[in-house]
C-alpha cells in the first residue's frame, strides 16, 4: 500500500463538525495512515487560538499570578469537544497533570530565571491529538518521544530512526504536531506553524509516498489574494520555488516544512478540508514549466543600510568587515546588493530592532567608508519562476509594469539560479507593486 501522512490545521479541527469532517476525509483513503493534527484554531474572528490561550497561560503564570481564566477557557474547549464527538477525555486527569509539570518547572528553574513556554504552548497539539486518536481508534504517538533537537535546538537526524521503529504496524497513527524534546525530555517546539513540519518529518520517516497538508485554502494562488482577489491557482510549484515564495511572505506552507521531504522526493500536497475534491497545489522536486512566473510574494519591514566607500573594490577584507560588524551583534542578512563602490545591506526590522544606529556607528569605525545610511520602510517583492531563464524579456515586463504604475525602484537583486527576481519598493508602494506584476505575467503569451 502507497502510505499518506495527511496533516489537519487549526482552522480544519476548531470544533466537532470541522473535526467530523476530518474523519469523513481520513476514512476516504485507507492508505492515509499517519496523522498530524494542529491545536484547535478560531471557531469565530472574535475567538481566541487554543495555542495563544497556552501561551497566556505561561506568561500569567511564571509572575506568580492567578491563571484560572486561561486555563478554564482551555479546558472548556476541550470538554466540549470530547462531549459533541462523543470520546472519552479525562479532563481532570489531563490539566492535573499539565499543572503538576508546569509547577514543578517553576520549583525548579535557576534562579532569576523563567521556564520557557514551550511545554505548555504544546499541550494544545498534544491534548487534541489524544481525542483525535480516540476518535479514529488509532495509535497515539508523543513525539516528544521521538523528534529529537540537539542542545542548540537543531533537529537531530536521530528523529527518523526513532519514528520509523514507532509506526510499524498496521492501523492509524496519530502524531500530533509542532513540538519534540530534548535528549533529558524537556519539550521544544517548533516557531509557530511547525506543524507542518512535524507532517513532513512524519512523512519522511513512515516511507509515506505523499504529504497531505489540509488547511482552509485550496493550495497557493498567483500572489495574495487580499492584494489581488482573482490571483490564479498554482496546481504546480517546486520546492524551491516555494522557498522563494515562502520565505517573502506566501504562508500557506512553514516555510522549513520542505526540508524534510525534500531529499526523499516527497511531494506535498496542499489541500483544503472544506472542499476535500479540490486537487490544490503540489509541491514537487521538478516539474515543466511553460510559464516563466509561478507566483509573486511581497512582505514589508525591512531596512536597507547603504554603504559608499571610493576603490572600495581595492580594499582586501572590506566586505569581510561589513558582515563581521553584523555578526557581532548576532545579526544575519537577507539581501546584499552591491555596485562598484557601493554596499546595501538589507536586513529584516524585526531582526535588527533598535540597533540600526549602533551598527552604522560600528560600520564607521570598524570600515572608514565614505557615507554610511540607514533607509527604513522598504517592501521586498519576490517574483518567481523556474522557467525564467527560458524566456527572453521577463526583467523587461516586470521593470516596464513597474514603471508604468509609477513606483520607485529601491533594489535590484537576482539570485544566481536566475529563479527570482527580487525588486525592493517602499512599504506604501508594496500593493500597487505586487498588483501591476501579477497584472503582467497572469496572461504571459
Amino acid at each position: 500500500m502507497s502510505l499518506v501522512t495527511c496533516k489537519f490545521g487549526g482552522t480544519s479541527l476548531a470544533d466537532a463538525e470541522n473535526i467530523r469532517r476530518v474523519e469523513k476525509i481520513i476514512h476516504a483513503g485507507a492508505n492515509r495512515r499517519f496523522i498530524v493534527p494542529s491545536a484547535p484554531g478560531k471557531r469565530a474572528p472574535d475567538d481566541r487560538k487554543i495555542t495563544d490561550l497556552l501561551y497566556a497561560w505561561h506568561g500569567i503564570a511564571v509572575q506568580g499570578l492567578d491563571p484560572s481564566e486561561p486555563r478554564e477557557l482551555i479546558a472548556d474547549r476541550f470538554e466540549g469537544l470530547a462531549r459533541d464527538l462523543g470520546v472519552r477525555f479525562d479532563t481532570t486527569a489531563h490539566f492535573a497533570a499539565i499543572d503538576a509539570s508546569l509547577a514543578k518547572a517553576l520549583e525548579t528553574a535557576p534562579d532569576g530565571t523563567r521556564p520557557t513556554a514551550d511545554f505548555l504552548a504544546s499541550r494544545g497539539e498534544f491534548l487534541n491529538g489524544c481525542i483525535l486518536a480516540e476518535l479514529l481508534g488509532a495509535t497515539f504517538v508523543d513525539p516528544a518521544e521521538c523528534i529529537r533537537f540537539t542542545v542548540g535546538g537543531d533537529l537531530d537526524p536521530v528523529t527518523y530512526e526513532l519514528f520509523s521503529k514507532r509506526l510499524q504496524g498496521n492501523g492509524r497513527f496519530v502524531i500530533p504536531g509542532f513540538y519534540g524534546a530534548y535528549e533529558d525530555g524537556r519539550i521544544k517546539t517548533f516557531s509557530r506553524g511547525g506543524s507542518d513540519i512535524t507532517g513532513a518529518i512524519v512523512a519522511r520517516a513512515s516511507g509515506s509516498v505523499l504529504y497531505e497538508n489540509w488547511t482552509d485554502v485550496s493550495g497557493f494562488r498567483m500572489t495574495d489574494p487580499r492584494i489581488v482577489p482573482e490571483a490564479k491557482r498554482m496546481d504546480e510549484v517546486t520546492y524551491q520555488e516555494l522557498r522563494e515564495l515562502s520565505y517573502m511572505g506566501a504562508t500557506v506552507l512553514h516555510d522549513e516544512a520542505i526540508y524534510p521531504v525534500r531529499s526523499d522526493g516527497i511531494p506535498i500536497q496542499i489541500r483544503n478540508t472544506m472542499d476535500p475534491e479540490d486537487p490544490g497545489t503540489r509541491i514537487v522536486p521538478s516539474r515543466t514549466s511553460t510559464h516563466p512566473v509561478c507566483g509573486i510574494a511581497g512582505r514589508k519591514g525591512f531596512t536597507m543600510i547603504n554603504v559608499q566607500k571610493t576603490f572600495m573594490n581595492h580594499e582586501r577584507g572590506f566586505g569581510r568587515r561589513i558582515l563581521s560588524v553584523l555578526e557581532e551583534h548576532g545579526m544575519g542578512w537577507e539581501h546584499m546588493p552591491t555596485g562598484i563602490d557601493t554596499i546595501s545591506l538589507i536586513l529584516r526590522d524585526e531582526e535588527l530592532g533598535p540597533l540600526g544606529g549602533k551598527i552604522v556607528e560600528d560600520i564607521e569605525r570598524h570600515c572608514c567608508p565614505d557615507s554610511v545610511s540607514l533607509q527604513s520602510g522598504i517592501a521586498m517583492i519576490a517574483t518567481v519562476g523556474q522557467g525564467m531563464h527560458h524566456h527572453i524579456g521577463v526583467a523587461a515586463r516586470l521593470f516596464t509594469a513597474i514603471a508604468n504604475a509609477g513606483i520607485n525602484l529601491r533594489v535590484i537583486d537576482q539570485g544566481s539560479s536566475e529563479m527570482n527576481i527580487i525588486i525592493g519598493v517602499e512599504d506604501k508602494d508594496l500593493h500597487a507593486a505586487v498588483r501591476s506584476i501579477y497584472d503582467a505575467f497572469a496572461e504571459w503569451e
